[in-house]
This record gives C-alpha cells, structure tokens and sequence, in this order.
C-alpha cells in the first residue's frame, strides 16, 4: 500500500509539473495581442441610429485633447465638395443598393489595414492625420463547404455615416469614435451595405503590414511588366522574393510607371529608361495587389511543418494586430492551420460592385451600383 502511494505521489507531483509547465509554455508561445471591444449589441445600435460610445481600445487610449485636434483635422481633409443634387442622387443610390436582407451561413473576418503612421512610417509614405481604413477586406468562409471568399469594400466608397448623417467615404467611418469605437463603427457599416454581421476583426497599420511579410521571409509578386514608383519600389517583369516595405510600397502605390522598351543604366549607375504611367491604376488595382498579397499569405502557411513553426510565426506578429476582445488565440491558430492544405487557386477575390462619380471640384469616388446581395449570387458565393 506505502509503495502504492509512493508512486501515486510520484505521478501526482509530475502530473502537477507538466500543467506548470504548459502553462509556462503558454505564455511564452502566445503573443501579447492588443484587443479592442467587438460589441454585436453596440454595433446594432448603431446601425438602428441609437448613438452609443465604447471604451476606448489601447490603440485609442489619447487625451481629450489629441481625440478633439484628429477629429478636427479629419473633417477638414475629408471634406467633400458635393452639390445638392450630387448629394440627393448619392443618398438615394446607397439606400437603394443597402442590404434587404441578412446573409448567413459564413463565418466572416474583417481585415483592416489602417493608414495611421509612426515615425518609421512616416518618414517613407509621408505624413497624415488621424486613422482611415486603407485595407478593408472581408474574408468569408462558408460553414458547409468551407469555401473562401475575400470580399474588399474600395476605401474611397461613398456611404452616408451612420453616426453622422453625413455622407463621406467608408474609410473615414474607421476613424469616427462618436458611436462605438473604430472597428464597432466600421463593422455597423459592412452590414449596412452588405447584410453580413462581422464576427471577429483585426487590425494593423503600414509597420505591421511589413512585419507580416517580413515574418515569412517575404512573398512572390509576378508581374506582367517591369514596374516602379519612384525610388520606393521597383519590380522586374516576371516573379521575384519581395520584403515587407516593397511589397508595402507596390499594394499602396497610386502612381505606378512601366518600363517602356528595354532597361538603360549609364557607367554612372544613372538610370536613362524611359517610363510612363501605368494605364488604369486606380483604388481598384490597389485592391487587387491587396488581395493578391492575402492569397499569398495564406500560401505561405503551406511552410509551416509544424505547429512550433507556427507558433514562432504568432510571435513574430506579437503587437503588430489589433484584434476583437472575443477572438481567441486557439480560434486564430486553428484557421491559420486550416488553411495549409487549401488550394489558393479556389479562393474567391471579389471587389463591391460600384462605379465611378466625379464630383464638382474633380475629385473621383466610387458609389455603390447594385444589391450586395444579388452580386453574391450572381458570383455563384451564394444560392439564389
């Protein structure tokens, strides 16, 4: 009986010893995320008109002041020059092709790639105010099948706020803090248009976006022609390895230029080619190179051996994310798993359908075109 104990004591104290050391090895492995309240009530009452404020997130954690001087400088920048009849057409358009209807059926994740800049970041993409959504994508991912679908929302899509009553672009709705917080506000707006309630989110911004690619070694952009804005980027025709700060400089690129005949370099090093704008660049071609680079990403994941190698991947990613409050870290690693042995040629990249609207003073901007609803299924994303 003693020698029954004995051992019981024994597997008992290493029982106790191997939790310790698990749990040890949990906080070690897991990386320290910064999280943002993610309401679904809030975010309803949102939608409904109810004016509600959250907490604010860490990533928003400013003085009044600060909150008061961004705000300001916000309305300034993205003031629009719309006349009254631009305005009653655009009002009428948006509440026309809204969702009337809920979509079900798909767990959706919300990609927020945000233009607000540090100092590294400032210094290579120049300076602005206050936080707007660059990158907003919506990956859907079917219960049943498990089909993938990456949804983009152009950020210069004319919407009327929610909060405000006042129409501005879908990007500046990430940056408004008056009913809900960023990704709250945002969120209330996908469903507006779309009818799809956003389940879980993450955010980064242009630092984080190099680090994403930098963490897996970069990622392969083909292209069709040899290509280049000023010394920020250049891209040979054909495939090529690019880091996190290239192929940053290649997805946000508004005035890209192509190699016109063959590459000329003096003795100097002096670069004598000539080069002309690329034909078509717009808000469009910045969403496919964004999608492109998802796709990419999620290919990347087919390298990892191991769940180890994974793990050192979430490390490296370690304050990079801003994600909700409900998303766990198993939840994340899980769908990351999920997605090595996913053939990237099946994922389904589709733009809002909308189209262009010039408005008094020249600027252009997209407006919506048709139902979300009607689109999806038109794309064969859903059943009629």
């Amino acid at each position: 009986m003693d020698k029954y104990k004995k051992y019981l004591n024994k597997y008992t104290y290493l029982f106790i010893t191997l939790i310790f050391l698990i749990i040890i090895g949990i906080y070690i492995i897991v990386p320290n995320f910064q999280r943002e309240e993610f309401s679904q009530e809030v975010i309803d009452d949102i939608i409904e008109g109810v004016t509600t404020t959250s907490s604010p997130s860490s990533s928003e954690n400013n003085n009044e002041g600060s909150q008061k001087e961004e705000t300001n400088n916000l309305t300034e920048q993205d003031n629009l020059n719309i006349s009254k009849e631009q305005k009653n057409e655009i009002t009428q358009n948006f509440t026309a092709f809204t969702a009337n209807k809920d979509i079900t059926g798909f767990d959706s994740y919300l990609l927020i790639g945000s233009d607000e800049r540090n100092e590294e970041t400032i210094t290579t993409r120049g300076e602005v105010f206050g936080k707007r959504a660059d990158v907003i994508i919506l990956g859907m991912v079917n219960q049943k099948t498990k089909e993938t679908t990456l949804l983009s929302f152009p950020r210069d899509l004319l919407v009327v706020n929610l909060c405000t009553d006042k129409l501005e672009r879908i990007n500046a709705t990430f940056s408004r803090n008056n009913c809900g917080n960023s990704a709250e506000n945002l969120a209330a707006h996908i469903y507006k248009i779309s009818g799809i309630k956003v389940n879980h989110f993450a955010s980064f911004d242009f630092k984080g976006f190099e680090t994403i690619i930098d963490s897996v070694g970069g990622i392969e952009i083909c292209v069709d022609q040899t290509q280049k804005e000023g010394y920020s980027f250049e891209l040979q025709k054909g495939c090529q390895t690019t880091n996190g700060l290239t192929t940053l400089n290649w997805v946000v690129s508004r005035a890209t230029e192509v190699l016109v005949g063959e590459k000329t370099v003096d003795s100097e090093g002096n670069d004598n080619s000539e080069w002309k704008p690329m034909a078509g660049v717009s808000d469009l071609t910045r969403i496919k190179r964004q999608q492109y680079v998802v796709v990419q990403l999620i290919n990347e994941l087919k390298n990892f051996e191991s769940l180890n190698e994974l793990n050192k991947f979430i490390n490296a990613l370690e304050n990079t994310f801003i994600i909700d409050e409900n998303l766990t870290i198993n939840k994340a690693a899980d769908l990351l798993w999920s997605f090595r042995d996913f053939d990237i040629s099946k994922v389904n990249k589709i733009t809002t359908p909308t189209d262009y609207l010039t408005l008094e003073d020249g600027r252009q901007v997209l407006i919506l075109n048709q139902n979300l609803y009607d689109f999806l299924v038109k794309e064969s994303i859903l059943d009629s």
